[in-house]
């Protein structure tokens, strides 16, 4: 969601070092904490992720990908590490819709294949027809472990990837133009 479908303003640096993360994945290091430490830390989190939600902004071309999406019968769904609270404050504001939502409050979480498995499990679609769309190297892990060969980055910083696993493009219209060609 946030990076791939709105852009939002996380200074993740400053986030990991409020929390204490010593370089661990935010969601699995609060789940190993003791309350009430845990709870601290989770206000502390959605703090940070309501701030930043309130002033996301759509991305260019993602309503118009989504109606494409729709037209043409591809199943959609939007899996992302953030709250479900925050996932539906988006989906309203922008008025957009998905067949599928996941959320962190799943217990499953990206960088692992788990959300995705279930994603394809609940939309019966096999990995070998299903596409990821993401920005960041959770996402392309979480593809990975899923088995999910057809990865699509969104994200300026080509050289932060593996070419060789995933494709990047730097906007919405270019992921959209690809996705048009593997229709034909």
């Amino acid at each position: 969601m946030d990076g791939t479908i709105v852009e939002t303003d996380y200074d993740w640096k400053e986030i990991k070092n409020e929390l204490g993360t010593r370089g661990k994945p935010i969601l699995g290091h609060l789940n190993t904490l003791d309350e009430p430490h845990r709870s601290i830390k989770w206000e502390i989190l959605e703090r940070y992720e309501e701030e930043a939600t309130r002033k996301a902004v759509l991305k260019e071309g993602v309503s118009e990908f989504l109606e494409f999406l729709h037209a043409k019968n591809i199943k959609t769904a939007l899996i992302t590490n953030n709250s479900l609270k925050n996932v539906n404050y988006l989906l309203k504001k922008f008025q957009l819709n998905f067949d599928l939502v996941i959320s962190r409050e799943s217990g499953l979480w990206k960088p692992s294949g788990k959300p995705l498995i279930e994603a394809l499990k609940k939309l019966k679609i096999d990995k070998d027809e299903a596409c990821v769309i993401g920005d960041s190297k959770f996402d392309m892990l979480a593809a990975i472990s899923a088995g999910i060969p057809n990865i699509f980055i969104l994200n300026k910083n080509k050289s932060d990837f593996n070419q060789k696993i995933v494709e990047v493009f730097e906007s919405v219209s270019q992921i959209k133009i690809k996705i048009e060609s593997l229709l034909d």
